[in-house]
């Protein structure tokens, strides 16, 4: 059994993966790390990972793209899990480093961007040099002559590559969080828990006025609350856009079925990309008149009036 996770080690993503796997008591199973959400989602659909791990959403920047684009393109995947991740970023050097020391850093220009207000104040002179990741700064300052003294980082590739943290919890925002997905190939569904999503992307039919309206509708007259839409472009021409969407609910639901439905009637496409348990826990709260008990006194209604 062996995962995957955006990689070097010790990157958020590796944290998230080991979350996951705690919480599901696996942390014997293999951990791979992978060059993109692209290749990690590939390795799954080919059968080489039992599962990856991969970002879907940051709470400054909404939807991660790229694998937004991977969950669709790659068809057969299903998300079994989610996790957050608390983005909190840590000054590290090597051991016996002081922070007057430092006149140059390095870190992925995300994390320089989260930053700023800190670095403003306490390394004004220090030069940036843009790294490929924040963990691949972590080991490139202790595993070669890297030319920077301080790497801007996970806590966790402070452990993993034996340096010291000079300041902690440096970003500009302390609520930074990002939420992961456990995506797999398609399996039984998780069971209902009363606090779940269910992910889809939909394709409109065409691009004429109203689309987009009638599709949210389906969800809507049926107390189906969407907690998340991304529009992301179909690739089949200027103009025409497919959505990824998180709705509040398990697919076992009533209402949930019934709203897919409609949205099946009248989508182009649409790709089910799983339901499973929220990473908060938090219960949906459904209308009296959205419950299961109200679908089947209505069911029950109409069988009754065709006789």
């Amino acid at each position: 059994m062996s995962f995957g996770y955006l990689g070097p080690e010790a990157t958020f993503t590796e944290a998230a993966l080991i979350q996951l796997l705690t919480a599901h008591d696996r942390m014997d199973a293999a951990r791979r790390p992978m060059r993109s959400a692209d290749a990690a989602l590939a390795a799954v659909a080919a059968g080489e990972l039992t599962g990856a791990v991969v970002p879907i959403e940051n709470s400054l920047e909404g939807g991660v793209p790229a694998t937004l684009d991977a969950l669709t393109q790659h068809g057969q995947l299903q998300i079994v899990a989610e996790t957050v991740v608390r983005v909190r970023f840590v000054l590290a050097a090597e051991p016996g480093t002081e922070l007057s020391a430092v006149t140059a850093f390095s870190t992925h220009p995300h994390a320089e961007a989260q930053t700023r207000a800190w670095l403003s104040e306490h390394l004004p002179e220090a030069h940036y040099i843009p790294a490929a990741s924040t963990a691949a700064a972590a080991r490139d300052l202790a595993e070669s002559d890297a030319g920077y003294q301080a790497a801007i980082c996970p806590a966790l590739a402070v452990e993993r590559y034996g340096l010291t943290v000079l300041a902690d919890d440096i970003g500009d925002r302390s609520d930074t969080a990002t939420r992961f997905v456990l995506v797999s190939t398609p399996r039984e569904l998780p069971a209902p828990t009363g606090a779940d999503k269910t992910t889809v992307v939909a394709a409109l039919a065409s691009d004429r006025a109203g689309a987009l309206l009638e599709l949210l509708e389906q969800f809507s007259t049926r107390g189906v609350n969407l907690s998340r839409i991304e529009s992301r472009p179909t690739g089949d021409g200027l103009g025409l856009y497919q959505f990824s969407i998180d709705a509040q609910g398990h697919v076992a639901e009533p209402r949930m079925a019934e709203a897919l439905t409609g949205v099946h009637r009248i989508a182009r496409r649409l790709q089910f990309l799983g339901s499973y348990p929220s990473a908060d826990g938090e219960k949906v709260i459904v209308d009296p008149d959205m419950t299961a008990q109200a679908f089947t006194a209505a069911h029950e209604w109409l069988a009754e009036i065709r006789g």
